[in-house]
């Protein structure tokens, strides 16, 4: 996309960014109260940039779709509660049936989060039905390509061959045709998760609940499905992940920690996995001089799953990662800059400045918000750019926001300019208060208000 390529004035400095992965088959389950440990909130040293989580079998009912298409669905409108006071934005969602993924990034790398496509894979009834398959939101992350997919794939034991069927199918269909972004095995990362679905061959119940009492988890590694896979397949074997040094996690019994103890008695599993996969970086021949890759390092800081949660008869995993990278985009394209001191009483002016190479549109628009946003859409008020330009020259431009629509309050405010080609925030302000003074009835004119 030209209009993302970075400046050129400076050489960008290396970035490390915290990027925390959740996956949990919720089993219909409505959100616990507290998932503080889920999302490690209760490490304060932790700092996270990003958060990606990835939920299967959410309730799909009738009733229930309707009233997610209407409202956020439960879990979103958890997660946004407990992350927008800690300056995470939600940046991007996509939900087929009872699958979600959601991509969370704090406030200040919003300018530098590119959206490209999300996207439903489904996998069930011969491709027809979305009660299994895959999610995908494909972006950019400072510059680089990064493919994000939450999969939930076919259940049982004698399955497997299918799984793997299901596993290529999903990565087949993830082509943007019409786009100009390369194949997915060309992004610089990509992030599989899920509820995988693969199990432990061979070995009996007894003998894998003795050895997951004793925490003798080497034997059964040898005979798990997704491992036993990898070492046939060199394209899956491109996937890496970290030890399973925790319990297999499924299947429970509802509300407790005890493994299956139904009819069925179904033997436990590593069903819930999370992956990930660098570029491949191509071999220089003896006669031609390898060009220097750009940095990018994925490093994985712990992999757990967590048994204090009992909703499901799934356990959540989650990963982190540090991410250090070199930005390709280093500075945005957009620099928002509030005039001086916000009152309440007049009309205020916004001046921007906005680099060459970017390209605005007539549905481009400015969003004020409150710090702590829940996610784009949250704003108090708006412009849109073109309608309400008073002036400009030499790179800058100033609009005028009109204040009779913002609440007086002493809380902290931030603009964003959101590009309607580019489907992302291109721009954000500092931090600042809006002096309280007079104001006037809400939205006098009622015109319509910019969604993503």
């Amino acid at each position: 996309m030209a209009a993302v390529n970075p400046r050129k004035a400076t050489e960008p400095r290396g970035k490390t960014l915290s990027i925390h992965v959740v996956t949990w088959n919720v089993a219909s389950a409505a959100p616990p109260l507290d998932l503080s440990d889920l999302l490690q909130l209760n490490k304060d040293n932790l700092n996270l940039d990003i958060y990606v989580i990835g939920l299967q079998e959410m309730n799909c009912g009738i009733m229930s779709l309707l009233s997610d298409t209407a409202f956020e669905d439960p879990w979103s409108s958890f997660f946004m509660d407990v992350l927008s006071p800690l300056s995470f934005v939600k940046v991007s969602s996509v939900r087929m049936q009872g699958l979600l993924l959601l991509f969370f990034a704090k406030h200040q790398h919003l300018p530098f989060v590119q959206i490209l496509s999300t996207k439903s894979t489904p996998t069930g009834l011969f491709g027809y039905w979305g009660n299994k398959g895959g999610v995908t939101i494909c972006l950019k992350l400072y510059g680089y390509y990064v493919s994000i997919i939450n999969c939930h794939l076919p259940p049982h034991m004698a399955n497997n061959d299918q799984r793997l069927e299901h596993f290529d199918r999903i990565l087949e269909m993830q082509n943007f045709e019409g786009q100009d972004i390369p194949n997915i095995l060309e992004h610089d990362l990509i992030l599989w998760f899920g509820d995988m679905n693969f199990r432990i061959d061979d070995f009996g119940l007894h003998f894998v609940r003795e050895s997951i009492k004793n925490r003798c988890y080497s034997d059964l590694w040898e005979k798990d499905q997704l491992s036993i896979a990898k070492r046939h397949d060199p394209l899956l074997r491109e996937f890496q992940e970290g030890p399973l040094l925790f319990p297999p996690t499924y299947k429970f019994d509802k509300n407790s920690n005890n493994y299956d103890t139904s009819e069925k008695k179904r033997k436990p599993a590593w069903t819930d996995r999370i992956l990930w996969r660098l570029k491949r970086q191509p071999q220089a021949s003896p006669h031609t001089q390898r060009l220097p890759a750009p940095h990018f390092c994925l490093s994985l800081r712990s992999y757990v799953s967590h048994t204090m949660y009992c909703v499901s008869d799934h356990k959540p995993v989650t990963s982190t990662f540090d991410l250090e990278l070199k930005p390709l985009v280093s500075a945005p394209l957009i620099t928002l800059i509030p005039e001086r001191l916000w009152t309440m009483e007049n009309d205020m002016l916004i001046s921007y400045s906005l680099t060459p190479d970017f390209l605005s549109s007539p549905w481009d628009w400015i969003g004020l918000y409150k710090v702590g946003l829940r996610h784009i859409n949250d704003y108090v008020s708006y412009v849109w750019v073109r309608d309400n330009q008073v002036s400009f020259s030499d790179g800058l431009s100033q609009v005028y926001f009109n204040t009779s629509n913002i609440p007086e309050t002493e809380d902290q405010f931030l603009l964003c300019y959101y590009s309607n080609s580019l489907h992302s925030v291109v721009g954000i302000s500092k931090p600042f208060k809006i002096q309280p003074g007079s104001f006037l009835a809400e939205d006098p004119l009622g015109e319509a208000q910019p969604h993503i």
